[in-house]
């Protein structure tokens, strides 16, 4: 996958503060204020810098943790994972595979078949609904 680079102030002209601070300052949205989480409907979600895919709504399942949850990314190198020992806790960082922006972390108590909770921010996410499953 073809990486996407620009530099904090590019990044700044085209995020919103949120998204900023979330994407290329690794920060966190309060748990279940993100527009995303009881979203149901069918479709895409795409990382908000770059638009590089990142899940399907098939993976999406109600963890009960207060962010966006999917058990899958939509293809492998979608994203990447890093080692965060931020606030005293071991965990895996995830981000876009194509801009490197921070979308949160993963955690190994999810559903079948993966085991997997990718709990994602919903500022780092943009939905695209699809309306034929096919």
């Amino acid at each position: 996958m073809e990486k996407v680079k620009k530099t904090d102030e590019e990044w700044r002209k085209e995020l919103t503060p949120e998204q900023y601070h979330i994407l290329r300052e690794k920060g966190t949205e309060r748990a279940w204020t993100g527009e995303l989480l009881e979203n149901k409907d069918f479709g895409k979600y795409t990382c908000a810098a770059c638009h590089n895919e990142l899940f399907i709504s098939d993976t999406k399942f109600d963890s009960g943790c207060g962010w966006p949850s999917f058990f899958a990314p939509i293809k492998k190198d979608a994203v990447e994972y890093h080692i965060d020992k931020s606030f005293g806790m071991i965990r895996t960082e995830v981000t876009c595979g194509k801009c490197g922006g921070h979308l949160g972390h993963v955690f190994h108590d999810g559903p079948p078949p993966t085991g997997e909770r990718f709990c994602m921010n919903s500022g780092a996410l943009k939905f695209t609904p699809i309306s034929d499953r096919s």
